[in-house]
């Protein structure tokens, strides 16, 4: 019996060390990239191509970070970005949580057959509706401004995905809840505002990381609708490090690491709700 019982822990602990063996190198494999875009930032442009690679710059090019904001004004297309972001993840949280709520709780005529022609119109890729997109916004005089990458962003795709998410979760939250608020004089906009937002934390967190990132990363739309240099966005910003001459892969590369930035703050910061939300995601 003694010799089972050695022979159960050996294999959990031959199990357990496997498994974070496997994590290991998983995460190595993940970290890598984002290494070698550190170093490369930190290099001049000799040494980025040296083969054997350099794994560890020497010396530290510190100068490519003031040097990218020398050679575009760097600061007022990451303020852009930052602000764009940041109003398009509010704008669809507030309204995705609004209208879940509605489709969960309320009741109102062709609710289900609404809920389903929103989700049908995912299906629809964003280049088969840029043409009349940009068609209607230039007769309303919007183009060249960010108005096209804010409320397209908040009422499209994105905003039905984070419908789809929090209808999805205020279903499994007990009608009791609602009829307790009701009871408390409560009506339906206060018993959203004092029960069920509060609750929703977790989809809040998930649903912010997949907005500001979807926005930030954003190249597409931009590239359509931005004219103007002053107007331009991360992504457009580094694409112009790159021409007919070849790529400057130096300043590339330390505006990749300034852009990252931002992303990895956000994902710090929710990073404990939007776990939460994965969790709950099989719960009913």
């Amino acid at each position: 019996m003694p010799e089972r019982g050695g022979s159960i822990m050996n294999s959990k602990t031959w199990s357990g060390t496997l498994t974070y063996l496997l994590l290991a190198v998983t995460s190595a494999i993940v970290f890598l990239p984002f290494y070698w875009m550190l170093t490369n930032s930190l290099k001049d442009r000799s040494q980025i191509f040296m083969f054997p690679p350099q794994w560890y710059p020497h010396p530290l090019v510190w100068s490519n970070f003031a040097d990218l904001f020398k050679r575009i004004p760097f600061h007022q297309y990451y303020f852009n970005s930052i602000y764009i972001a940041v109003i398009v993840t509010i704008g669809t949280c507030f309204f995705a949580s609004i209208s879940g709520y509605a489709f969960a709780k309320l009741h109102f005529r062709f609710k289900d057959l609404i809920f389903l022609m929103l989700l049908s119109s995912m299906m629809i890729p964003t280049e088969a509706t840029v043409i009349p997109l940009f068609i209607w916004l230039s007769k309303l005089g919007m183009v060249n401004t960010h108005f096209p990458l804010i409320v397209p962003q908040i009422f499209g795709s994105g905003g039905i995905f984070g419908i789809f998410l929090f209808r999805q979760f205020y279903i499994t939250l007990p009608d009791e809840l609602m009829e307790a608020a009701k009871m408390d004089g409560c009506n339906p906009w206060q018993t959203f505002v004092k029960v069920m937002m509060p609750l929703g934390g977790p989809m809040f967190a998930t649903l912010s990381i997949y907005s500001f990132l979807n926005s930030w990363n954003d190249f597409f739309e931009p590239l359509i609708f931005i004219n103007s240099d002053h107007l331009y966005t991360i992504p457009l910003a580094m694409s112009m490090f790159t021409d007919q001459s070849g790529t400057e892969w130096h300043l590339l590369m330390a505006a990749a690491v300034l852009a990252a930035l931002p992303l990895l703050l956000v994902f710090v910061a929710a990073q404990k709700r939007f776990i939460e939300g994965i969790a709950m995601t099989g719960m009913k």
